[in-house]
């Protein structure tokens, strides 16, 4: 599977044209899903210095990507028109529906993230399945 995964919000807290400080386990989530096979990308809006520092970055985190704001590995948005809009399978961004839980508690943080590709489910199930495992409290085994 290819995966898009978005820099800043998504792997590092937001402060562009910083970097912020790295997520609870964003990389070794990423290092697991390239063992697992997948294709990472790195989409993002830095461009040039800010670029670079991202991708070494990621570099220093053990993380290199398969492709970086393109669909495959030294593409150019020259001559040949080359669309910018990926052809990736998931993407990962701290911008989707829901976001991602440093914005909106209770939804899927890196780990869940993992589980949702590994298990090949939506994000709608994973919750799912996760609410039928929780054990219900007090309150709710009374007013249920």
């Amino acid at each position: 599977m290819t995966i898009a995964i978005d820099f800043d919000g998504t792997l590092v807290e937001h402060k562009y044209p910083k970097i912020g400080k790295e997520f609870p386990f964003a990389f070794s989530v990423l290092k697991k899903l390239q063992r697992d096979g997948h294709n990472l990308i790195l989409w993002t809006v830095r461009e040039g210095v800010l670029l670079q520092e991202a991708i070494d970055f990621c570099k220093e985190r053990g993380v290199e990507f398969y492709a970086v704001n393109s669909d495959y590995p030294d593409q150019s948005l020259g001559g040949n028109l080359v669309s910018r809009k990926l052809k990736a399978s998931i993407f990962i961004d701290d911008r989707n529906l829901g976001g991602l839980p440093q914005f909106r508690p209770g939804v899927p943080d890196w780990s869940a993230i993992y589980e949702i590709i590994r298990q090949g489910i939506t994000t709608a199930e994973y919750l799912q399945r996760r609410q039928e495992q929780k054990p219900k409290s007090f309150f709710e085994k009374i007013f249920g």
